[in-house]
């Protein structure tokens, strides 16, 4: 497997911009996260170069939810893929989520998909813009695929 990132690549912890920050999805996102995106199935689902089934119609329990969200943690310790939470500021609550995984076809390119809720779906595009930036700038990335707003 081709690594995305380098190994000496300090991975950023956070990105910070007006109305929105970005930290690590992990476990005590958990009660936020879920409300966020089971209130929003609709909207990921029409989201640009948003695939597959999740989120899942039927919802998740707590338990599946938090087990999900630390296996995102995992992937991000191991470097394997990086997922991170999208909090509004002022205050914590999720807002959507940013995925930054290697392709499955082809690993050395960066797939990268994000969501906002429903409520908050003026983001999407200002979640896009800034999360290509970063990337571009900040990123010791080849190619990346994220699909416009």
């Amino acid at each position: 497997m081709t690594d995305l990132v380098p190994a000496d690549f300090a991975v950023p912890r956070t990105l910070t911009a007006e109305g929105f920050r970005l930290e690590p999805l992990g476990g005590q996102h958990n009660a936020s996260d879920l409300a966020a995106w089971s209130s929003s199935i609709d909207h990921i689902h029409a989201t640009p170069g948003w695939t597959g089934s999740w989120p899942p119609a039927e919802g998740m329990t707590p338990e599946q939810n938090l087990a999900d969200l630390r296996r995102h943690a995992a992937d991000f310790e191991r470097r394997s893929g990086f997922t991170y939470t999208v909090l509004e500021t002022p205050g914590d609550a999720v807002v959507g989520c940013v995925y930054i995984h290697p392709d499955r076809e082809d690993p050395a390119v960066a797939k990268v998909s994000s969501w906002v809720r429903a409520d908050r779906a003026e983001l999407d595009a200002v979640l896009h813009r800034t999360v290509s930036a970063w990337l571009a700038e900040d990123w010791p990335l080849g190619e990346v695929r994220y699909a416009a707003r």
